[in-house]
């Protein structure tokens, strides 16, 4: 709800929908005029009408509010009447003009009289509308009213999966099923899990779903799916864009690599998206405002990006169950895409074996390279836990070691 000054109770303000809303202290009956419409037509301008009404309304103070009160409804008028012959057909403005009409009488506004100063008009460095106003770039806006850049989070799942949450804490988790890795005011992303082996704790992500819900005057909501073997280059309506609205180029998707990365970049929230697939698994990465991060209630308490996975579905990546390739080799292979032998390596390691699926190794070290690319802290950027190794031991090396163990027995007595 956008407040009118200190007239709340009188003078009419726009909620959420973009009705006109009239406060009850003088007049009981509420007054609802729609004012926006969703498809407005490029020629009515009745949406800049509305906006210069909202304006000279917003800071009325003083013994002459009433008065001035008056000259912005006359200036509303006027403007409608300037565009009346472009919006014969629009509701909104039909809509408006009756609204204005009454609320002159409710507050004995005559017809003639002086107007509200016209609203000074920032130059706008290009023709984008609202853009130009950076309202549909968080950055630009959050440095605008801080005077510094915003800070960043990441959080990162793939493989088994592996969670790495925004407060730098990683788990390896079995969550078969739906799981939600956000759930905030801006975003939605649900991850869909099933086991990565028969018989098998350890799950993969096999499907993402990341909803983008609609904000304002930025974007229409959308919605992005991907399924193994399915990583599409635009979203479910077949866009590749955030829609109609004045900041729809500020929601953009684009296929880094076909059929196995692609990139969402949503510039109004400060949020980069990163989905891809290796083998037979999605994984996802995300670099997002820490004040979008944190935009939840407490009803919205379930997010693995925000508290990792639950205890009760937590793996200890030091249990590898037995497959078809060994720890060492496992090692051998992981150590060629990760040299530094960080949870990614691990997690690497884990997941070969677990699965027997060398692919396991692309997954790893694509998550590292885009937490390389989305993580704000590059010193933060390898995390080590000592003792989550995987130490299964393949049959050879076990036999050995039992050997060693009993020979090193007999000798002790």
């Amino acid at each position: 709800m956008i407040a009118v000054g200190s007239l709340k109770e009188q003078v009419p303000t726009l909620n959420d929908r973009g009705e006109l809303v009239r406060g009850a202290r003088r007049n009981s009956r509420a007054l609802f005029l729609l004012l926006f419409c969703r498809y407005v037509s490029s020629q009515c301008k009745i949406l800049r009408c509305n906006s210069e009404y909202v304006a000279a309304t917003l800071n009325l103070r003083g013994s002459n509010k009433n008065a001035a009160y008056c000259n912005a409804l006359r200036s509303y008028s006027h403007c409608t009447r300037k565009t009346a012959r472009t919006c014969r057909g629009d509701l909104a403005y039909h809509s408006a003009v009756h609204g204005i009409e009454d609320l002159m009488i409710q507050n004995n506004c005559s017809k003639e009289g002086p107007t509200s100063p016209p609203r000074p008009r920032l130059p706008a460095p290009n023709h984008q509308g609202f853009e130009s106003l950076d309202i549909c770039n968080y950055e630009k806006n959050f440095f605008h009213k801080n005077g510094r850049p915003p800070a960043y989070q990441h959080c990162a799942a793939f493989g088994d999966p592996h969670i790495r949450t925004f407060h730098d804490d990683f788990h390896t988790c079995r969550v078969e099923g739906s799981w939600p890795l956000l759930d905030n005011n801006y975003l939605f992303v649900q991850a869909t899990s099933y086991p990565v082996a028969k018989g098998s704790n350890a799950t993969v992500t096999s499907k993402l779903t990341i909803i983008f819900k609609n904000m304002k005057e930025c974007i229409d909501q959308k919605v992005y799916q991907a399924e193994i073997d399915n990583l599409p280059a635009a979203f479910e309506d077949g866009s590749v864009n955030g829609g109609e609205r004045p900041g729809g180029s500020s929601l953009t998707i684009q296929e880094r690599l076909p059929g196995q990365h692609v990139e969402i970049r949503a510039v109004y929230i400060g949020t980069t998206i990163a989905v891809r697939q290796a083998g037979r698994q999605l994984s996802f990465s995300i670099r997002t405002a820490e004040q979008v991060a944190r935009s939840f209630t407490e009803e919205q308490d379930l997010q693995l990006c925000v508290s990792g996975c639950p205890p009760s579905q937590r793996l200890s990546r030091s249990e590898c169950r037995r497959g078809s390739i060994a720890v060492e080799m496992a090692r051998v292979l992981c150590k060629e895409k990760l040299p530094v032998e960080d949870v990614y390596f691990q997690s690497c390691v884990f997941d070969v074996v677990t699965s027997g699926d060398i692919n396991f190794t692309l997954a790893a070290h694509g998550a590292l390279e885009d937490a390389r690319v989305f993580h704000p802290d590059a010193e933060k950027l390898h995390i080590f836990q000592t003792g989550a190794g995987c130490h299964h031991l393949s049959l050879p090396f076990l036999f050995l070691s039992i050997t060693s163990s009993l020979l090193a027995i007999q000798l002790h007595f």
